[in-house]
């Protein structure tokens, strides 16, 4: 006898990203300290274990370079499910962390996957652009020396400058991913397309937010790196902030289903309004209300 299987409803389409003004990057951030205030201890947990199993998996051989990059979207979704919590009012708990691998496990390991894929062609195209300026360098050393240390030296910078390009651009991709994934089940690949094209569209805000990052890792790492338990959680919260502000308000919400009108204690349905009461009953006529009905008699003889 065949099983049959129900099949999985399609994604929701992807919206177009909305326009953000640069200065709410500054807003971003706020929002993720007040998220991060709401649940400090808990927060900070989840972020000591957010690091120590990026540096576990790091620390793997032959195969702890690809294994970081693959699960760390599924972790930034755990983060982005807490904060989703603490924003509707509920209790935030430190297995939260985790959620992505309960939920949408598959798809944000594809999003790594993803990662993973740009991160090794980013580092090959720096590799070949650079390595051939290099290359091109080591002959002309044959005519002049100091000719061609200058062109290898610039094939380095030209190569490290090709990376960050590529490496800027992945992260775009990256940026808006999980969130989409998590939150609204959005396929992955979409999810990194319209990532990319929010930042693309929000281009100021994201080069404001990244400035305000780079500069607050640098603070973050002086105590001996321990400011990083509350700046990861603070990311957090602001890349929740960020993505409620461009995709939330037009992403379609899921619809409800109606309840059963034929189960018992269903309330109505808003569509069927309630049946009116039937009238009163009238009482029946008196001998002297027949009387006054009845027509007249009249004088004139009946017509032949």
């Amino acid at each position: 006898m065949k099983t049959l299987h129900t099949p999985r409803a399609p994604h929701p389409p992807p919206p177009a990203p909305g326009d953000v003004v640069p200065g709410h990057a500054l807003d971003w951030l706020a929002a993720g300290w007040r998220i991060f205030m709401k649940a400090p201890l808990v927060w900070a947990l989840q972020a000591l274990m957010f690091f120590v199993i990026i540096a576990a998996l790091g620390m793997l051989p032959f195969l702890g370079w690809a294994a970081a990059p693959m699960v760390l979207p599924v972790l930034v979704a755990g983060m982005l499910s807490g904060a989703r919590t603490l924003d509707r009012g509920d209790t935030l708990r430190v297995g939260q962390l985790f959620d992505g691998l309960r939920q949408h496990a598959g798809n944000l390991m594809l999003v790594g996957l993803f990662h993973l894929l740009g991160l090794l062609l980013a580092a090959l195209g720096a590799a070949a652009i650079g390595g051939s300026a290099m290359l091109t360098g080591a002959a002309a050393s044959a005519v002049g020396g100091l000719a061609g240390a200058g062109i290898a030296a610039g094939g380095m910078m030209l190569g490290v400058v090709v990376f960050t390009m590529l490496w800027a651009l992945l992260m775009m991709a990256l940026w808006f991913a999980p969130a989409l994934v998590m939150l609204h089940d959005v396929a992955p690949l979409d999810a990194m397309k319209l990532s990319a094209r929010a930042c693309f569209h929000n281009l100021l805000a994201f080069i404001v937010l990244a400035a305000l990052l780079y500069v607050l890792v640098w603070v973050a790492m002086i105590p001996a790196g321990l400011g990083m338990l509350v700046l990861i959680p603070v990311i957090a919260g602001a890349l929740y902030a960020a993505w409620k502000e461009t995709f939330s308000p037009l992403l379609p919400t899921p619809v409800e289903p109606a309840p059963d009108a034929s189960a018992p204690g269903s309330a109505p349905s808003a569509a069927e309004p309630p049946a009116q009461p039937a009238p009163p009953a009238l009482p029946a006529p008196t001998d002297d209300q027949r009387a006054d009905a009845a027509p007249a008699p009249t004088d004139e003889p009946p017509k032949p």
